[in-house]
């Protein structure tokens, strides 16, 4: 595994370098934002770790830069603990999951294997259709009315769940452990942030494709004629 570490903090690079090095992982370590921008545009990286408070560009803008030029590689952001705030932006802007400061190695290590899984392709192709929306998920994409659209990661697992379960209720409680996120510690707040943006991807805004169940959970339509 080859991953990109964006962070100021060259003390935490050379201790993880140590600690990630002998169990596999090459860790390339930019000190800034443009750096870092600079590693990933030349570079090729299966993971990036993201810090978000770093001086001159930060880490929320240094992750709008990354999705805004079209790359869907998996971003895990680093940030002090407790700053729910920092955490509900960056999946905002698509980042797939967050670990906060301080981790131990070993967590980070569990979470960096796990992210990368989920980005790597299924070995069966399936095809799943609902609601005008169809999902390969073998390549990880979809459709909307016949026309692609550009999702994260933990967008498509969540979509995943929806078409699967077209029709019934899904538990918000259940949703994140149902698109094998279960290892993502997001809060209630969080998975309605994700399901917004995938809302607005999907040209779902007024919300007739996934509707939401007060106090429960959200359903995806069953077929185009039931969003009438």
């Amino acid at each position: 595994m080859r991953v990109l570490l964006i962070d100021d903090d060259a003390r935490l690079a050379e201790l993880l370098v140590g600690y990630l090095t002998p169990q596999g992982v090459t860790l390339v370590h930019a000190g800034g934002g443009q750096a870092g921008l600079g590693q990933l545009a030349g570079g090729s990286f299966d993971a990036v770790l993201l810090d978000v408070m770093m001086p001159g560009m930060d880490g929320l803008a240094v992750l709008r830069k990354i999705r805004d030029a079209g790359h869907r590689i998996p971003v895990l952001m680093l940030t002090a603990r407790g700053d729910e705030a920092d955490r509900v932006v960056g999946l905002e802007l698509g980042a797939d999951d967050y670990i906060a400061k301080p981790f131990s190695p070993r967590e980070l290590l569990a979470r960096l294997r796990a992210v990368v899984r989920r980005a790597t392709p299924d070995a069966v192709a399936e095809k799943l259709g609902a609601a005008g929306i169809t999902v390969d998920t073998a390549a990880r994409e979809a459709w909307v009315d016949g026309k692609p659209v550009e999702l994260t990661g933990l967008e498509i697992d969540l979509l995943i769940v929806l078409v699967r379960r077209a029709g019934r209720v899904v538990p918000r409680s259940a949703l994140m452990e149902l698109a094998g996120r279960g290892d993502v510690s997001v809060n209630e707040r969080a998975v309605d942030v994700h399901i917004s943006r995938l809302r607005k991807k999907l040209g779902d805004e007024a919300a007739t494709r996934i509707r939401t169940v007060r106090g429960v959970g959200y359903v995806l339509a069953r077929a185009a004629e039931d969003e009438s």
